[in-house]
């Protein structure tokens, strides 16, 4: 069963994505900081990264995701966040300052963040 880590310091985003996530059938593990999500990535050794941008620091989800491709760059990441509504810029992946492999506005419909999940565990 493949484990997803979700990162966001909103805590009722990352309960109802986990809700999401956990009713089809995958492991959800969750951090609420880059800091935690790092340590637990280290952990868990998760499938696919869910990541959101700005949490304790604007930047901190580009931050980790520079990190995370350093240490494993074979797990997808999927950065969802509303850094583009907030900011008024359009943000997109970027091998280096982005490096996802989707990135998605919030809100995401239930229906389209499952079918992004399985794109991802299928590449």
């Amino acid at each position: 069963m493949p484990k997803i880590l979700i990162v966001d310091d909103d805590q009722d985003f990352v309960s109802a994505v986990a809700i999401v996530l956990e009713s089809a059938g995958y492991q959800v593990a969750t951090a609420y900081s880059r800091d935690t999500g790092m340590q637990i990535f280290n952990q868990e050794n998760p499938d696919v990264v869910v990541l959101d941008v700005m949490m304790q620091e604007p930047d901190d989800g580009f931050v980790m995701a520079q990190d995370l491709k350093k240490i494993r760059p074979e797990v997808p990441i999927l950065m969802l966040t509303s850094v583009g509504q907030v900011t008024g810029m359009d943000f997109d992946k970027d091998e280096d300052l982005v490096p996802v492999e989707v990135f998605e506005q919030k809100p995401i419909m239930p229906g389209r963040l499952l079918e992004r999940i399985r794109e991802l565990l299928n590449k």
